[in-house]
């Protein structure tokens, strides 16, 4: 391709990938969004190839996209939905280190760390001398003209902070992945927050130091591939202290912000390799990591420097279960008693749906309610399951209407009209503590009000608590009752014990 259709490629593929984060936004239009999304990116992918030149390098990128490609398919044909958080994790790693290597190699490219000796046979002639020192001289023009003098510092600056946010998001990433994988038993992947002492004072000094050194490295007559080691390494445990010291309950915050990091590190990487398209890429996903993290952070009441800092699962379950009284248990037949007398229905989904793998079986419970007559609507809190619309794509996939499937604020007022709801699976989204309990680790979050219904079900496997490690006082009220046992089974149950 000529440079101007190139130039057009990315454009367009640019307008494809904004496209496709405004069709996403809505579930009606999100498949168009991901068919807009792949498209951008096969044009972007062959603009891009047909900038290579042929040779060995031209077939070293084949193979590498056969393999990756192969790999990808592979993966996400297996993956399940319970694990897209994990997975997501994973791939955030792979950005960040694509963003390190792609900064060591541009570093090297502009010739800074070029042969400034040479070696001389003892037997050498004066005009084999003369042709090494010429060879010497035009290697380190060529190279140390790569780049404009009055550019160099900013290239510099570029290569600095693109390695920096790349490792960063690197070891942060397969941290997050191990907390939420939860199959590992170093403590730097459990979900309790790995509490060092003076953990903050860490950061900050890790911060100093590198900004110490980008300010030694781009003063430098001649800088030192030694300064971006150091801070590589530094950067490398500044990323696994700064995830490994939040709590499981702040993760699905965590995987957006990694998410933002890789968007900015991909930013980085276009400004390192002159390439238009991946910055607008990386400032798009960088963005909207962002404003999604803002948006969680508010749903959750928490503040983004807080979950940078840690802490939220430090906080101890602020009160036991025989200090809140006793629980009743009903049985799945007296649950289809319950449903069958009731006008209207709300199920309020959680991880634990997802974990059991029930939204079928929630669907077809929601087909024999509805052909009873009976109103059933659903109740999505922001961070229901480990990432914002976790569950919307698991009742998308079951076929649950996208009409009855509200968000928070959609739905909120209307509990306290509705005869009973069904909470399957979710804890800590559903919790009275944050709006009754000014002394809660979770207090002030904005919670569904599921507890002003007339009666609440909550299906669970046992009464631990919850994923932030909060005791849940919506077990012990008046008008709630507890459902034990594996969600899908009882679902199913349910659908038959309430019959044609």
């Amino acid at each position: 391709m000529s440079f101007g259709i190139v130039h057009v490629a990315y454009i367009l593929a640019a307008l494809m990938f904004i496209m496709a984060l405004a069709g996403l936004s809505k579930q009606e239009t999100a498949k168009l969004g991901c068919m807009s999304g792949i498209v951008g990116m096969v044009i972007a992918l062959v603009a891009t190839f047909s900038e290579v030149e042929t040779g060995q390098g031209f077939t070293f990128i084949v193979a590498a996209m056969v393999i990756g490609g192969c790999i990808g398919l592979y993966v996400a044909r297996k993956v399940a939905m319970t694990q897209m958080p994990e997975m997501i994790a994973c791939l955030h790693s792979f950005v960040g280190l694509a963003a390190v290597l792609v900064g060591y190699n541009s570093f090297l490219e502009i010739g800074i760390v070029a042969p400034t000796t040479v070696t001389i046979p003892a037997n050498a002639s004066i005009a084999q001398i003369n042709e090494l020192l010429d060879a010497a001289k035009n290697v380190a023009e060529a190279a140390n003209s790569a780049i404009p003098p009055g550019e160099l510092g900013i290239h510099l600056a570029e290569i600095f902070l693109g390695i920096f946010i790349g490792a960063v998001t690197f070891t942060g990433s397969i941290v997050a992945y191990g907390k939420l994988n939860g199959t590992y038993k170093l403590s730097i992947f459990k979900s309790a927050p790995l509490t060092l002492p003076g953990g903050n004072w860490l950061n900050l000094g890790a911060l100093v130091i590198s900004l110490t050194l980008m300010i030694w490295f781009l003063v430098e007559e001649q800088p030192s591939i030694a300064c971006l080691i150091i801070m590589t390494i530094i950067a490398f445990l500044f990323g696994i202290h700064l995830v490994a010291a939040i709590g499981g309950a702040d993760m699905p915050v965590v995987i957006s912000m990694l998410n933002s990091y890789s968007g900015w590190a991909a930013a980085a990487s276009g400004f390192m390799l002159d390439n238009d398209l991946l910055i607008v890429t990386g400032a798009l996903v960088g963005s909207s990591g962002a404003i999604l993290s803002y948006i969680m952070c508010k749903a959750m009441n928490r503040s983004f420097i807080s979950v940078i800092a840690g802490g939220f699962g430090n906080a101890p379950v602020s009160q036991k279960e025989e200090e809140m009284g006793e629980y009743r248990e009903l049985k799945a037949p007296e649950v289809a008693d319950l449903l069958k007398n009731s006008s209207s229905v709300i199920i309020a989904p959680g991880y634990g749906m997802a974990v059991a793998q029930a939204q079928n079986a929630v669907a077809s419970l929601t087909e024999k309610l509805k052909a009873r007559g009976i109103e059933v609507r659903f109740a999505i809190h922001p961070v229901a399951g480990r990432l914002p619309g976790h569950m919307n794509v698991l009742l998308a996939e079951a076929k649950v209407p996208y009409d009855i499937v509200l968000e928070m604020d959609e739905i909120n007022d209307d509990f306290e009209n509705t005869d009973t709801v069904l909470v399957i699976g979710a804890n800590d989204t559903v919790n009275p503590a944050a709006a009754e309990d000014p002394t809660s680790p979770i207090a002030g979050m904005p919670v569904l009000e599921v507890w002003k219904a007339h009666n609440v079900v909550v299906f669970k496997r046992s009464m631990n608590p919850g994923y932030a490690g909060v005791q849940n006082p919506l077990f012990f009220k008046d008008n709630s009752a507890m459902c034990f046992g594996d969600a899908k089974k009882t679902v199913e149950e349910i659908v038959a014990a309430i019959g044609d």
